[in-house]
């Protein structure tokens, strides 16, 4: 058994020798090979831009980076090109989009805290201190987007006139209500830090001859008001308009011109603090459905002065209508108004213009030459033909008297706006009851005195009124500018 055992390990030990020796010999023979070797590189046997590796008994060739071997031609590797460029225009999108979201965010918050900067300098937290301690007011403040998309973004077609003072533009809120919207050319610095609680009270005077102001926007440099929408144009297109074979009856002027002046003597008299219009005029007397007046414009008016410092630092008001105290002193009254309605009358009772371009100096202001006229005693000559014709010598000379004062140089000679109103309400009880003395008051007052809450009938017999019986006003017209 040992025999055996021996046997096979020595069996082992000449099959691992002969392993070795074999070993040796392949070694050897590679090493006689590789001696023997030849440079196939030397021959540049690949294309031209490529690159030879020499291998034992043969070569392998590549390309450069960006190239591609295809047969025996070094091209582009245009699939690599697309990629990294594809790759650097993507890192470069991406970057570009998070600098703009970047510069986005930015600037909107820049634009909120500008906002919030005229909101505060308007009076806005003010404004909705006084709003929270006084809830149920029918009064809203707007946003800035609220209005660009009422108006459609102020596009010129929902245009409804233009001033020195301001654009309106025609708008609907809650997808309904048509409203007039107002962008202020500008506001006197004196008024920006009130300018929030003038709003507020402004929009407290309900009166059925002044125009309703329903809101205002404060987050801009100007701030924007928002007034009810009056349908059939103004006084000044009933007085001067293109039209001449439309007229309307010298009554119904007067009733309009009296219900104007109800409602500036509201104004005048509102509350402990009197509300001065600052820009009266035939324009800014607009007419509902019912052809019923209704000041209009005066969110841009101003609170009556109570101090030295109230003084108007910019003239405001329209040529021909400016009170000639106002100009001197600077200084807006409620008499400026009143100065400014006797022009009023004068376009009803002569049916021209308040200014005219052409003429002499004289001949240009028609309360001049009003003025002169009365001097003269020589009131027919400035009469338009067919008032004359229509009413009693007695109620125009009357009216003429009344216009006669309000132009007083001395606003401390002019009557009350309440004196005006009054006064008219008399005039007219004369034109539409003659036997009825100017000075005489009857126990019938109230009677014949009549309210203007609608119905009333338009008598075509004495002025310009517009184009067609049934559209007489154009709503195009700029009867909300000042």
């Amino acid at each position: 058994m040992m025999q055996q055992v021996c046997g096979l390990a020595a069996t082992e030990q000449d099959r691992a020798s002969s392993l070795e020796k074999q070993r040796r010999q392949l070694n050897i023979l590679q090493a006689a090979i590789a001696t023997y070797d030849v440079d196939e590189c030397s021959r540049n046997p690949c294309p031209s831009g490529g690159v030879c590796h020499n291998t034992v008994g043969g070569y392998l060739c590549s390309c450069r980076a960006g190239r591609k071997l295809e047969g025996n031609t070094c091209n582009p590797d245009t699939g690599l090109i697309i990629g990294v460029t594809m790759g650097l225009f993507g890192v470069m999108v991406v970057a570009v989009i998070i600098v703009f979201w970047g510069q986005m965010i930015i600037q909107k918050k820049k634009f909120k805290k500008v906002k919030q900067e005229y909101f505060r300098q308007h009076g806005g937290l003010l404004l909705f201190d006084r709003m929270k301690s006084e809830k149920g007011l029918a009064f809203t403040v707007f946003s800035e987007a609220e209005l660009i998309h009422a108006t459609s973004n102020f596009d010129n077609s929902k245009i409804l006139g233009k001033g020195g003072h301001g654009t309106v533009y025609k708008g609907v809120i809650n997808n309904k209500k048509q409203v007039a919207v107002k962008r202020c050319a500008l506001v006197d610095e004196r008024q920006k830090k009130e300018f929030g609680q003038e709003m507020l009270i402004l929009s407290q005077i309900n009166h059925k001859n002044i125009v309703k102001l329903l809101g205002c926007c404060l987050e801009v440099e100007v701030p924007i008001l928002v007034y009810e929408f009056v349908l059939n144009g103004t006084l000044f297109e009933l007085i001067h308009g293109k039209n001449q074979a439309l007229q309307i009856s010298f009554s119904t002027l007067l009733r309009i011109a009296h219900e104007a002046a109800e409602g500036l003597s509201f104004l005048h008299s509102y509350a402990s603090t009197p509300i001065i219009h600052g820009d009266v005029k035939t324009s800014n007397i607009l007419l509902d459905e019912n052809y019923m007046a209704k000041v209009s414009d005066f969110g841009a008016s101003i609170l009556a002065p109570t101090d030295k410092e109230q003084f108007v630092t910019m003239v405001q008001g329209t040529c021909g209508y400016l009170d000639p105290e106002y100009m001197q002193t600077c200084q807006l009254t409620d008499k400026s108004d009143v100065y400014s309605f006797g022009v009023i009358l004068l376009e009803i009772l002569t049916g021209q213009l308040p200014l005219k371009l052409e003429g002499s100096e004289t001949q240009r202001s028609l309360s001049s030459v009003f003025l002169s006229a009365m001097k003269e005693n020589n009131l027919d000559a400035v009469l338009v033909s067919h008032v004359k014709g229509q009413e009693s010598m007695e109620l125009l000379r009357g009216l003429a008297d009344l216009a006669k004062n309000c132009l007083d140089m001395c606003g401390d000679n002019r009557p009350s706006m309440k004196e005006v109103a009054d006064e008219l309400n008399r005039l007219r009880k004369l034109s539409l009851h003659p036997w009825v003395r100017l000075n005489v008051e009857t126990d019938a007052e109230s009677l014949l005195s009549g309210e203007s809450t609608g119905g009333y009938e338009i008598e075509l017999s004495g002025y310009p009124m517009g184009e067609s019986e049934n559209q007489p006003i154009n709503p195009r017209s700029s009867y909300y500018a000042r």
